[in-house]
């Protein structure tokens, strides 16, 4: 897929990775998110990032999944493949082989714990785009440095450069879209108005995982009001820190099953039913899934 053809896409899903009773990927539950995602339009997948927990999956499971959804979904939806590391050497062999699997572009992160200078993050990110198509992810709050305009400009002159996956905010957002580099948000409570004020190319969502079909309406169109209505969801998803709540969450609509691996925990009683409240007040039939219970306690299981 050419890089112009991706820059469309803008609504994507940071999607889920499910696990069975046994703690191994559960691709049964998979392929139904998926499925729901392709029925509610959105346009495409981050595979294995931090809401997918690629950061628990060892890059056997990682690489695998990447590979199971491109090949299997790879003609309807965008695959991108979260390859990134802060080991330059592990992020260029992931990389090369996310692509060889099939997948279209690559989520691409600057050294985290191990910080380097701006320039080594240049470096770092211009070693891995001479592989493929690649999304620039920009977290500070994650990995404890702001990649800098002036590097994501040298960046942006790269001819497999796709754009940026933004977390600092719609100032810096409407600053890079000015200078013709394409960003999509990467918090889901700013994305309405970076999509419709400050614009943005969309949005790579936490919560189209569990209402994918409004949030492609708030991607496609300047309805303030439906905004308003998905903040409490929004607000709820981040009370603690991604993927906590988007797992308890979609165990709550019986889309998954209630596991977790460690270090994650389901979240408390109480917040749990927070979250039916909140989820009960959206338009009926609008969550993935067949209910919303808070469930009990006893139903979750905690795996290492």
């Amino acid at each position: 897929m050419q890089v112009s053809a991706i820059r469309k896409k803008s609504l994507i899903t940071a999607i889920k990775t499910p696990f069975d009773q046994q703690g191994k990927i559960d691709l049964k539950a998979y392929d139904y998110l998926v499925e729901q995602q392709l029925k509610a339009g959105v346009d495409g997948l981050v595979v294995g990032g931090t809401t997918g927990e690629g950061h628990l999956l060892d890059w056997e499971e990682h690489l695998m999944l990447i590979a199971h959804t491109a090949s299997k979904y790879g003609d309807r939806l965008l695959v991108i493949g979260n390859t990134g590391s802060n080991n330059t050497r592990e992020a260029v062999k992931a990389t090369e082989y996310g692509f060889a699997s099939g997948m279209h572009a690559a989520l691409q992160i600057n050294p985290y714990y191990g910080k380097t200078t701006q320039q080594g993050v240049q470096k770092h990110l211009e070693t891995v785009l001479a592989i493929g198509p690649a999304f620039i992810y920009n977290v500070e709050g994650r990995t404890g440095q702001d990649i800098e305009p002036f590097v994501m400009e040298n960046l942006a002159k790269h001819q497999n450069f796709v754009g940026v996956k933004e977390c600092a905010g719609n100032e810096r957002i409407k600053y890079y879209e000015e200078r013709g580099i394409a960003c999509w948000s990467g918090n889901d409570d700013e994305s309405f108005a970076g999509r419709h004020q400050y614009g943005s190319h969309g949005v790579i969502s936490v919560t189209s995982n569990i209402v994918p079909a409004l949030m492609r309406r708030l991607m496609d169109e300047n309805q303030e009001a439906l905004n308003q209505q998905l903040v409490p969801l929004m607000q709820w998803l981040f009370c603690e820190p991604n993927p906590i709540c988007i797992n308890t969450a979609l165990a709550m609509t019986g889309a998954v099953q209630p596991v977790f691996r460690l270090p994650y925990l389901p979240l408390d009683q109480e917040k749990r039913q927070q979250g039916v409240s909140i989820l009960n007040e959206l338009e009926p039939s609008s969550a993935v899934g067949n209910q919303i219970q808070s469930l009990s306690d006893e139903d979750f299981t905690v795996l290492v």
